[in-house]
């Protein structure tokens, strides 16, 4: 099964960099429009969590080495992710380090030592000195502080504020203020040097611990790592006994590995030699391992419970099974639901916004209170500039940033581990707004396990000489039917090699034809042959294809197939929470609605005799009414009303063209999935929307507490120090309130 393809060399392709120096939503903002522009690009979307930029663009135009040369020209550096590589998770943040950690938890010691040196006993002139405060605060600026006030700066200078400007200019503002204090006390100023290292501590303090909570956030995706070994054992040549390690990187299609007992497939391929068991119970959810020999197909991630065996490798790196996975968990992260890009337009403005409510608080309390408060800003000479700097660390566009990114890597990667994959944040949006699902019949409501079970004459040909041209004509095709076909030829004995076919042409979920030693066969639904001029009887016939030979009708093959055991509990459950259920398939009615009847929906609701643009009439007919479809199938007949479905979600045994085309894709195969996938979903958005809920209100609050709305009131005003101690909290509580998906079912 491939999730990615490429049918035009000229189409618009993917690139993942991965970026440092990103600090908030602002820098998110600034990042994405500093990639839009550039040439060739079309798309790009940054996410804060990850630190990582998912960027289309178009090959002809640039490419992802221009793209990263041209970053790295300013204040973000990025790195490009190998194409040969399974994706990793970034390397973690300088500030998840334990010397970080200690540095932010010694400034806050000392400067609350500062703060409280009346309430240690005995007498300690040196810590009384204002030479000791000063020190303090300059060294804390320069070494653990300075990534943050150059940083800081340059955005201010670049006209691009974030996270790091607000905090430089609180930290710097208090120390300047205070330095001046101490040089002229003629100012009657008052020194407050150990707000800039309370300011520092916390921020240091908040990010190291937000850190290491967004590495276990990640955990579950650290999982689906953890399946791709580091090293593989290479040989030269099959019969080869001469073996050497190599990283998994350097895996190449062709290559021959040997995969000892006990060790994960480090690549998609074919086992060449040795018979073995398979434990896929990590990708495909199959409980029990599956007993495997030469000729069978692995699985990256897959593990080799019985025996060594020769592995031919198919494919590797991000082209696999798992690469790709993995690639799509890294994409989803940075398809942004519409409730982020509201929020990431208002982070984008929110660093020149609190500038300017810093002006307007300093302007305020030194030129229209003291009309008002007199005997407030009197004792306090410094009390707008300290309100001010307030302001600026109290203001957290950090926790706006994360809401929706933190809640998504989360679920995303929760439900990934479970075999659940959802492209992104618009999924889960629009996934909140179903009310109407649809399923395909074949290879969805049923095991798709389709078996020859009659077979009509009606010319000289046998049933084996039928069974021989219709698995000639249906050899590349995947197709339920073509492979029940192929199975029953194999099933003959029969050694005879199929004929090779010429001028193939396929009709979309109608049937195919083709020339064979001179004559011209037609294989698919009896009402198509008959559109073509084939003379067919008009009788009622369940799932068949029909053979015509020269325009003359010479079999009829039925087939038997039968509902999944979870098919009647599943529509059953989305009932039960309001969804209306609709079954497309191409079946005629009376064949339908006898292996449909346990799933009890009413006959207007069982859509029989469809051409796949019928079934996207009914999708978009549905929608033309006002309701929200998503569409469940897994052929590719279907891939149209995938693609035209508010959501489309295909089965992981499903053809490349459907996932391609679904929006969340169920690799284990699972019908009952499709109410776990939605249950998540409904999870993962609740938690966004709390986060941004969160963020908003911290602000609303916060911002007025920080510009002295309530002095006059309760006499109540918020220290620099304090401030920056209620940035780190509410970032770090939208972090803790994301990671409690985890614990979802």
């Amino acid at each position: 099964m491939s999730l990615n393809s490429s049918l035009d060399s000229h189409a618009p392709e993917v690139a993942i960099l991965r970026v440092s120096g990103l600090r908030c939503a602002g820098c998110v903002r600034s990042l994405e429009n500093q990639l839009k522009e550039q040439p060739g690009v079309d798309a790009a979307a940054v996410n804060l969590v990850t630190g990582t930029a998912v960027v289309t663009y178009s090959p002809a135009e640039t490419t992802p080495v221009a793209i990263v040369e041209s970053l790295n020209q300013g204040r973000f550096q990025a790195t490009l992710a190998e194409a040969n590589a399974l994706l990793e998770l970034p390397p973690s943040s300088e500030e998840t380090s334990l010397p970080r950690l200690a540095i932010a938890l010694v400034l806050l010691v000392l400067s609350s030592v500062g703060h409280g040196i009346d309430l240690l006993p005995g007498h300690w002139p040196m810590l009384e000195a204002m030479i000791w405060h000063w020190g303090l605060a300059t060294i804390a600026l320069v070494l653990p502080g300075w990534e943050i006030l150059r940083e800081g700066m340059r955005g201010l200078i670049q006209r691009r504020p974030n996270m790091n400007t607000l905090v430089a200019l609180g930290a710097l503002g208090a120390y300047l203020t205070s330095t001046v204090a101490w040089l002229w006390p003629a100012l009657g100023w008052e020194c407050f040097f150990d707000e800039p290292v309370m300011i520092l501590g916390f921020i240091l303090l908040g990010r190291s611990l937000e850190q290491r909570v967004r590495q276990q956030a990640q955990r579950d995706l650290r999982s689906l790592l953890a399946l791709q070994p580091k090293q593989a054992l290479w040989q030269p040549s099959l019969t080869a006994t001469d073996r050497w390690p190599i990283p998994v990187s350097r895996i190449q299609v062709g290559d021959w590995l040997w995969v000892e007992a006990g060790e994960p497939f480090p690549a998609d391929g074919t086992i060449v030699t040795g018979e073995t068991l398979v434990d896929e119970s990590m990708l495909t959810g199959e409980s029990l391992p599956v007993a495997k020999g030469v000729g069978a197909s692995v699985l990256a991630g897959s593990r080799n419970v019985g025996a060594a065996v020769t592995l031919r490798v198919e494919r590797c790196g991000r082209a696999s099974f798992l690469g790709q996975i993995l690639d799509l968990v890294v994409q989803a992260q940075n398809r942004k639901a519409p409730v982020q890009q509201r929020a990431d337009v208002v982070a984008g403005y929110f660093g020149y916004g609190v500038l300017a409510l810093a002006a307007a608080t300093a302007l305020f309390w030194s030129a229209i209170a003291p009309h008002f408060f007199p005997d407030l800003t009197h004792s306090t000479p410094l009390l707008p500039l300290k309100l001010a700097l307030s302001v600026l660390v109290m203001a957290c566009p950090c926790a706006l940033g994360l809401a929706t990114p933190i809640a998504l890597l989360v679920g995303t990667s929760h439900a990934a581990a479970k075999g659940l994959i959802i492209r992104g944040g618009d999924v889960l949006e629009h996934s909140q707004q179903l009310d109407t699902i649809v399923f395909d019949k074949t290879g969805t409501l049923t095991t798709g396990e389709l078996a020859v079970a009659e077979i009509n004459l009606y010319g000289h040909h046998s049933s084996e000489e039928v069974l021989y041209l219709l698995a000639s004509l249906e050899r590349e095709s995947r197709h339920p039917l073509a492979v029940a076909i192929q199975k029953a030829w194999v099933a003959t004995g029969q050694t005879t090699e199929l004929a090779t076919v010429t001028e193939v042409e396929t009709a979309l979920g109608l049937g195919i034809s083709g020339w064979i030693e001179g004559h011209h066969y037609q294989a698919g639904r009896l009402s198509w042959l008959r559109e073509q001029g084939v003379d067919c009887p008009s009788v009622a016939v369940a799932t068949h294809v029909a053979l015509a030979c020269d325009r003359q009708l010479i079999a009829v093959v039925r087939f038997r197939d039968r509902l999944r055991p979870e098919a009647v509990s599943t529509v059953q459950a989305l009932q039960a929470q309001g969804y209306a259920i609709h079954v497309l398939t191409g079946d005629t009615a009376e064949a339908a609605l006898q292996l449909l009847e346990p799933l009890g929906l009413p006959p207007t609701h069982l859509h029989t005799d469809l051409q796949p643009q019928q079934k996207l009439t009914l999708i978009e007919g549905w929608q033309a009414q006002g309701k929200t479809v998503a569409m469940v199938g897994d052929g590719m007949n279907d891939a149209p009303a995938l693609t035209a479905a508010q959501v489309g979600i295909s089965l992981g045994t499903g053809t490349e063209v459907a996932i391609e085309a679904a929006d969340i894709i169920l690799t284990r195969n699972h019908l009952e999935d499709v109410l776990a996938v939605l249950s998540l979903s409904r999870a993962t958005f609740r938690k966004i929307q709390q986060n941004l809920l969160w963020a908003v209100a911290y602000n609303i609050v916060g911002l007025p507490l920080a510009a002295g709305v309530g002095l006059p009131l309760w006499g109540l005003s918020l220290t620099p120090g304090i401030a920056a101690a209620c940035m780190a909290v509410s970032s770090i509580a939208v972090v803790l309130n994301s990671l409690s998906l985890r614990r979802a079912n």
